[in-house]
């Protein structure tokens, strides 16, 4: 059974973010609020963690997780950016928007799209900065969206859902549900794949 850790949405204690990091570092599965909602969290290498996150979403083996990164800095390290692209990500993050880019190859192929891309973002949320931050990497991450289940919005029933699956669940209360906008970078010009949270006034 996972531990429950609560933490004040606009700022966490730096020992709270301590107590995350650790939970990560030794392997660990969390589910933690981002700006669109909870999601499930582990490190790029962790991957029993990653077969947990499938089995408890009942995914398809071949899904694609998204890395969370603390700056334009991580999603230089991990994707291809032009100068043209780094301008519209700088414009619109930290926010609710998902690029899909050309990988590097410091991404493993095991997280990489079929086409050698990623999905990379940069949330809007003090509790993931202050994690990022403290981690000193980018996080894979999935919506925390269950199989079978009407939308949950509220933490404890979030809780109650997965609180056997997880090993942390980082509640920070009411998150909105709504998916980040995910943008396609990989052509000539930016393609909207899925609208969401994020306004789209750059295509």
């Amino acid at each position: 059974m996972g531990e429950r850790l609560s933490v004040n949405v606009h700022g966490p204690k730096p020992r709270e973010i301590d107590q995350i990091t650790a939970v990560l570092v030794r392997g660990g599965l969390i589910a933690y609020p981002t700006d669109s909602g909870y999601a499930l969290g582990w490190r790029t290498d962790n991957r029993p963690a990653r077969e947990r996150v499938i089995r408890l979403r009942q995914l398809n083996r071949n899904h694609h997780f998204t890395f969370c990164c603390r700056s334009l800095s991580d999603v230089g390290q991990l994707t291809q950016v032009n100068n043209q692209w780094h301008r519209i990500i700088r414009q619109l993050t930290p926010g609710p928007y998902t690029f899909i880019l050309p990988a590097t190859a410091q991404v493993p192929r095991s997280v990489k799209h079929r086409q050698q891309t990623i999905g990379v973002r940069i949330p809007d949320h003090p509790v993931v900065q202050a994690l990022l931050e403290s981690l000193d990497e980018p996080l894979l991450s999935s919506s925390l969206l269950l199989p079978d289940e009407d939308d949950i919005y509220d933490s404890e029933d979030l809780y109650d859902a997965v609180h056997q699956d997880v090993d942390l669940f980082v509640d920070a209360g009411y998150c909105a549900l709504e998916p980040t906008t995910l943008v396609d970078l990989t052509g000539p010009r930016p393609a909207v794949l899925r609208q969401g949270a994020g306004v789209v006034d750059f295509v």
